[in-house]
């Protein structure tokens, strides 16, 4: 004949069997990113499950005291209420974060993309100086017949644009310019890189045929002049995007031990905080380039300055400092496992 006590102890099993799924579930979604997506489903699910784990720690104490079973409750429980009576998130302090930690770690992991970006945007403005220096008669693949005129007159096709329009106008145009090639060479990166590499090839043969068409009539020095104030962090970006492009392609071509669309989306997601981080940079340059560097009152010295200054303060604001990681093993070793706890139990 069974003993109440048996009887307990069989019932007692049996509600650990039914009430293990839900604590595991509640588990990892604690320790899942929240999705804004579907943030107030998710704080549905959380509170209801923080309530059930209330019940069980209850029930649990009541019958077996302070076993690991009851221990494993009171973290979850624990870890539940700081998730659910977390302040509310700090836009400034986020904005930090993603600046200080966040964008180094991730140029960090992009090193070699970047590299491949700047390789293939200096092969493209190479091939552009050969193809002009030998057939200078094709400068009509990159420029248009005015600006050709232009310089076989003695003249930049940039000595006039403050005759053209204010400088306000300018800059903007030049910004929405800027923004528009920065995401063309991210976004095409989705044809596996193929469209990347195109924009970052064609750009750099844009520019170095410009430089030899123009240093075959004695403007080179005077182009330059007016590329070195807004041009580092100009090309900076643009090499930046290349290299997130390339990463896209990347996560289709090789995903690793994720499916592709997986791969993709977390590459999206990551480089997305780059080029978030970086298009403040690229309103900065359009400002430069539309009031800075076709004025000639500003000498030669001092925008090379205003290039140099720019240009280290956004590589040292994207990566080039010393770099915060986190701890991701600790974080990731919270908590205690169910599976370990029941043997203990058994």
């Amino acid at each position: 004949m069974a003993t109440p006590n048996s009887t307990s102890q069989a019932a007692l099993k049996e509600w650990l069997k039914t009430r293990q799924a839900d604590w595991q579930q509640l588990d990892a979604r604690l320790k899942k990113p929240p999705n804004p997506n579907h943030a107030l489903s998710e704080a549905r699910a959380l509170l209801i499950a923080y309530k059930a784990v209330i019940s069980d720690l209850s029930l649990s104490k009541r019958i077996q005291g302070n076993t690991p079973i009851t221990l494993y409750l009171q973290t979850l429980y624990l870890k539940a209420y700081e998730e659910l009576h977390q302040p509310a998130r700090q836009l400034k302090a986020e904005f930090f974060a993603l600046y200080r930690v966040q964008v180094p770690v991730l140029i960090q992991h992009m090193r070699h993309s970047l590299l491949s970006a700047l390789a293939i945007f200096l092969l493209g403005i190479l091939a552009g100086w050969l193809l002009i220096s030998v057939h200078p008669e094709l400068i009509g693949l990159v420029l248009s017949e005015p600006m050709i005129n232009q310089v076989q007159n003695g003249e930049l096709w940039t000595d006039s644009l403050l005759n053209i329009m204010p400088s306000s106008v300018l800059s903007l145009g030049i910004a929405a310019n800027n923004i528009t090639v920065t995401l063309t060479a991210f976004v095409l990166g989705a044809l596996y890189g193929l469209g990347t590499l195109y924009i970052l090839g064609m750009n750099g043969f844009m520019l170095g045929a410009a430089f030899a068409f123009t240093a075959q009539h004695g403007l080179a020095g005077r182009l330059c002049a007016f590329i070195i104030g807004h041009g580092p962090v100009e090309l900076s970006v643009i090499l930046i995007a290349g290299a997130m492009g390339l990463q896209l392609g990347e996560s289709l071509i090789r995903p690793g031990p994720r499916n592709r669309l997986q791969a993709f989306r977390q590459t999206s997601f990551d480089t997305g905080k780059i080029l978030c981080a970086a298009t403040p940079f690229l309103l900065l340059a359009g400002l430069i380039e539309g009031y800075i560097s076709p004025n000639p009152v500003y000498p030669l010295a001092a925008k090379l300055t205003i290039g140099i200054l720019t240009g280290l303060v956004f590589w040292w604001m994207l990566g080039a400092r010393k770099r915060m990681f986190t701890d991701a093993a600790s974080i990731a070793s919270r908590g205690t496992h169910m599976r370990p706890l029941l043997k203990k139990r058994s």
